[in-house]
């Protein structure tokens, strides 16, 4: 029998979930990066921006003077938790996995994750759902089939 689980992830919290046959889906277990949501507040309260561009001319956009960091903070927990699913995938724990992340950190676990992990892979979805509860997310990813007519 193949087991299915989900990772359900944004940039600070990572819900590992197993799919029983004909149930929802269970936790199995929670990676978190606390420091992620005080980083974001200490942004906030910092210096809101820098003109990017800086050659004399004018410029339309703005960086945030914490997103290289952000960014950085992002691909090390997308790397932790790439190699979390990389020792359970080892230990023969799941068969096939779905993927749910926030945009921006679904493109650094694509990078992260290993061949045999990736090979599991059998969804993706690029949206933050980490708070959605286990019963919305098992009707998102494993609807209903519908019987033939």
């Amino acid at each position: 029998m193949k087991t299915t689980w989900a990772l359900v992830a944004d940039e600070a919290i990572a819900r590992i979930l197993e799919k029983p046959t004909g149930a929802d889906l269970e936790p199995v277990e929670e990676l978190t990066d606390p420091g992620a949501h005080a980083r974001e507040g200490e942004m906030h309260n910092g210096p809101h921006g820098r003109r990017a561009g800086g050659n004399g001319g004018p410029s339309q956009a703005t960086v945030s003077a914490g997103d290289s960091e952000r960014h950085q903070h992002a691909q090390v927990f997308a790397a932790r938790i790439a190699q979390r699913l990389a020792e359970c995938h080892r230990e023969k724990r799941f068969d096939a996995l779905h993927v749910v992340a926030a945009p921006r950190l679904l493109g650094y676990l694509r990078k992260a994750l290993n061949g045999e992990v990736s090979a599991a892979v059998i969804g993706t979805l690029d949206k933050d759902l980490v708070k959605e509860s286990n019963a919305d997310l098992t009707r998102r990813l494993f609807p209903p089939r519908r019987a033939a007519a």
